[in-house]
């Protein structure tokens, strides 16, 4: 199922964040696509700090490759693989592992290739070309993990 939304602003998007941080359990992975500046990270923070009891800094993870903190849901890895070359790169990284005991941010996901979750949930953000503070976000999943939220955003918009 897709679901394609249409941000007009930053807080929309921090909203959707939230939104979808609410359910995050382990072994949860979201894909983060779209072009440098698209707002990924900044996505992905407001995501994170959704699940900390005490809000801390949550700098990119362009240069350490991963962060990692501890939340309400559970261990969160957010991951930047822009600067990664090689698929043993990412392996290194403890990706992998994890995938099936922490909640995942991944930035750059094309990068994993077979490593990539089957149980995804893909958001693939792009700026409006129209409106360059738009943001339109599509957001894919197979698996049935993904389903009620979908269809509650699809219901929303």
């Amino acid at each position: 199922m897709r679901v394609t939304l249409s941000m007009q602003n930053p807080n929309q998007t921090s909203r959707l964040a939230e939104q979808i941080g609410a359910g995050l359990r382990p072994g949860d992975c979201l894909l983060l696509e779209g072009p440098v500046g698209a707002g990924k990270t900044h996505f992905a923070r407001h995501l994170i700090w959704s699940l900390m009891q005490t809000p801390e800094d949550v700098p990119s993870p362009t240069f350490t490759l991963v962060q990692t903190y501890e939340t309400s849901a559970g261990e969160l890895w957010h991951a930047d693989l822009y600067r990664l070359t090689a698929l043993d790169e990412i392996e290194e990284l403890g990706l992998a592992d994890a995938f099936n005991d922490a909640i995942c941010l991944i930035e750059w996901p094309e990068l994993l290739g077979p490593l990539t979750p089957a149980m995804a949930l893909t958001l693939n953000i792009q700026p409006d070309p129209v409106d360059q503070n738009v943001r339109i976000i599509t957001i894919d999943a197979s698996a049935s993990r993904w389903m009620p939220l979908l269809k509650q955003l699809a219901h929303d918009s």
